[in-house]
Formats: structure tokens, C-alpha cells, sequence
């Protein structure tokens, strides 16, 4: 669900934020329109734009957890965790984390990777939100879900910055609700 459709529609913070990110075309490969999230960092104002709109979603949802995805999901995630006072959990690129960990492999629209997380994280029946930057084919989402829900916590969401308008691989997310602020942008020049 696209926040324009769950009664933000003509909200200008979407507007900024969309503004804000940076199209870097044929990255890492061609034909992948990259979508940048750093220059939305730079954007101080489109950033707070960005971590409000998430906590005021999920303030009064009784989250405990909010894990983020390697990389760009650190950058989210924490800030969310501390307004609605839940731990933050790091989901890893694999080799990242000391001591024990479990594994979750997944495919990318370009390659294949894997997420790991420490074994002792997240406790039974503790609720989620997942954080991401951007979502495609829903493979690392996917990933992140099971991850939790083999320590037997309860994903209520997963959320991303950016998503397709039709994501490919919803079906993928196991049911679970999908939580996206805008739709990537285009460079007229490179369409």
C-alpha cells in the first residue's frame, strides 16, 4: 500500500521526499535506474519528512521490533525505533556479525545475497515492522520475514522509502502488508 493511498494523497512531505532521491541510471548494471537515497539524507527536511511519516504510522502499533535491511535500512531504521520505543535489530550481509547467527538466502533482480542476524535478537511473539530502503522483487523482504519469523516473532509490516507501483514479487512477502511511500523516479532523458 502506497502512503498516498492510506489518507496521506497530496501530502507535500511526499512531494519532498520523492524530490529528494537521486536517479543514477545503469547502476550497478544497465538497465537498473538506481534509486539514491543519500541525496534524501542530504535533504534534512525531506529526511524528518521521511522518519515522521513512519513513526506516525506505527506509534501506536505496539511494534517492539524494528529491523532494517543492510544497508540503507540502518539509515531508517534506528531513528524509527527510538521514537515508538522499540530495539532496533541490524539484518546483515553474511560474515558482518560476531558469534552465532542464522542465515536466510534470496534473489535480487540482479545476482543472488544472503541476511543473517544474531540468534538471541528478537524473542517469540515480539512484533516487527521490517525497514527497507526500496523494494523490487520483494526477495530481500522475503528474506528478512523468514529470518523473523524463525525466532517466532510476528512480522505486522514490512515498509520501504520507495516501491514499484505493481511489486513484483508481493507475493513473495508471505501474506504480510507492504508499507511504501513513493514510487521511484525517472530521468526523462534515460526512459
Amino acid at each position: 500500500m502506497f502512503a498516498a493511498e492510506n489518507g496521506l494523497k497530496g501530502d507535500p512531505r511526499l512531494e519532498a521526499i520523492s524530490a529528494a532521491i537521486r536517479v543514477v541510471p545503469y547502476f550497478p548494471k544497465k538497465g537498473i535506474m538506481f534509486q539514491d537515497i543519500t541525496t534524501l539524507l542530504l535533504d534534512h527536511k525531506a529526511f524528518k519528512h521521511t522518519i515522521d511519516i513512519f513513526v506516525d504510522r506505527y506509534r501506536d502499533m505496539q511494534i517492539s521490533v524494528v529491523a532494517g535491511v543492510e544497508a540503507r535500512g540502518f539509515l531508517l531504521g534506528p531513528s524509527i525505533a527510538l521514537a515508538i520505543g522499540a530495539k532496533f535489530i541490524p539484518l546483515r550481509k553474511p560474515g558482518k556479525l560476531p558469534g552465532k547467527v542464522i542465515s536466510e538466502s534470496y534473489e535480487l533482480e540482479y545476482g543472488h545475497d544472503r541476511l543473517e542476524m544474531h540468534v538471541d535478537t528478537v524473542e517469540p511473539g515480539e512484533r516487527v515492522i521490517i525497514i527497507d530502503d526500496l523494494v523490487a522483487t520483494g526477495g530481500t523482504l522475503s528474506a528478512a520475514i523468514s529470518l523473523m519469523e524463525s525466532q517466532g516473532a510476528e512480522v505486522v509490516e514490512c515498509a520501504c522509502v520507495i516501491g514499484l507501483p505493481e511489486v513484483k514479487g508481493q507475493h513473495k512477502l508471505k501474506g504480510k502488508p507492504l508499507y511504501v511511500l513513493v514510487e521511484p523516479s525517472e530521468l526523462d532523458e534515460f526512459c
